[in-house]
């Protein structure tokens, strides 16, 4: 699950507009406006809400749910370490 608040917080980290992240996750802006003006926990289609975890993911944002592992506790988005690169050798295709 997602709430409004770290759906705002995942869109500022990653530094992008609604209409970025609709894009991303192939949601119309109104319903990525919707979702922000919820309170609490974003309810709605379980398709739309699989698109946009999908594509906050594929982002490089993991979400953090209340009760996971944390210091301090609570809920939130993390933004993972890119992977590091691989120097492309004289066989990469």
């Amino acid at each position: 699950m997602i709430t409004a608040a770290q759906l705002r917080a995942a869109r500022a980290l990653l530094g992008v507009d609604q209409k970025r992240l609709a894009e991303l996750s192939g949601l119309s802006v109104p319903t990525i406006q919707r979702m922000e003006g919820r309170d609490g926990l974003i309810r709605g289609n379980v398709d739309s809400l699989m698109k946009l975890v999908g594509a906050l993911n594929a982002a490089g944002l993991d979400l953090i749910d209340e009760g996971s592992p944390s210091v301090a506790g609570g809920r939130g988005v993390r933004l993972r370490s890119p992977a590091p690169t691989q120097q492309a050798g004289p066989d990469a295709v």
